[in-house]
C-alpha cells in the first residue's frame, strides 16, 4: 500500500535536491513522476523546482483551494504514475494534506512531501502540522548551524543581518533573508527566553 511521506528540515538542508534526485531515480527506470510546488515561491520561475546546487525541473503548481486529490486522479487516469513529489509542502493547506493522504490510500500512489517544519518564529506551518499528524513516514533532512550542531530553527534577518520576529508567516526569500540555526543560537539571535515568551507566540 502506498504511503504519505514528510521530509522536513530548516532552510538550506537540500530538500529540493533530494526531491529532484528521487524523481530522477524513478524516471531513469522508465517510471513517471508528478512534481508539484507552491505558487507562492516563484524564485526559480513559475512552476519550477530548483536546487541551490543548480539542478531544476518543471512542476505543476498548487494554490490555496486546489483539490490535489482530483489533480492526481486526473494524472493517474492519463498514464501510470509511480510517485508524486511535493516541494514547499509547508504551504499546503491542511485540507490539501488530507487530499494527498487520500491519494496515497485510494489511488495507491506514494506521495513524498518536502518542506520546512517551523517558521522564523519557531511556530509550525499549518501544512507542516497536518503532515506531522497524518504522514505514514517522517524523515528529518539535516543541516548544521554555524556552531556545528544540528540546525532545527530558521531565523529571518533584516537588511543589516539582524534576526527579526515581526512580519507575516510567509515571506519568500533565500540566504539573504533566512539563516538556519540550532535552537540555542536561534534564541540568542532573536533575544528570546522560551520560558518568558512562550505564551506570546
Amino acid at each position: 500500500m502506498a504511503k504519505l511521506y514528510f521530509n522536513y528540515s530548516t532552510m538550506n538542508a537540500g530538500k529540493s535536491t533530494t526531491l529532484l534526485q528521487a524523481s530522477h531515480n524513478y524516471r531513469e527506470r522508465g517510471m513517471r513522476t508528478l512534481l508539484l510546488t507552491s505558487a507562492a515561491d516563484d524564485r526559480a520561475g513559475p512552476g519550477r523546482i530548483a536546487s541551490r546546487i543548480g539542478i531544476r525541473e518543471e512542476a505543476l503548481v498548487f494554490r490555496p483551494g486546489d483539490d490535489l486529490f482530483e489533480l492526481i486522479r486526473g494524472q493517474v487516469e492519463a498514464a501510470p504514475l509511480a510517485c508524486v513529489l511535493v516541494d514547499e509542502a509547508q504551504f499546503l493547506e491542511p485540507a490539501q494534506v488530507w487530499q494527498l493522504a487520500e491519494a496515497a490510500d485510494d489511488l495507491d500512489v506514494p506521495v513524498m512531501c518536502y518542506g520546512l517544519r517551523v517558521d522564523f518564529r519557531g511556530q509550525l506551518f499549518p501544512g507542516s502540522a497536518a503532515l506531522l499528524a497524518l504522514a505514514d513516514s517522517l524523515r528529518e533532512v539535516r543541516t548544521i548551524c554555524h556552531c556545528g550542531r544540528k540546525a532545527t530553527m530558521v531565523a529571518r534577518v533584516d537588511a543589516d543581518g539582524r534576526a527579526v520576529l515581526d512580519g507575516a508567516q510567509v515571506e519568500i526569500g533565500g540566504n539573504d533573508r533566512y539563516v538556519s540555526l540550532c535552537r540555542r543560537h536561534w534564541r540568542e539571535a532573536v533575544g528570546r527566553r522560551a520560558s518568558a515568551r512562550g505564551a506570546e507566540a
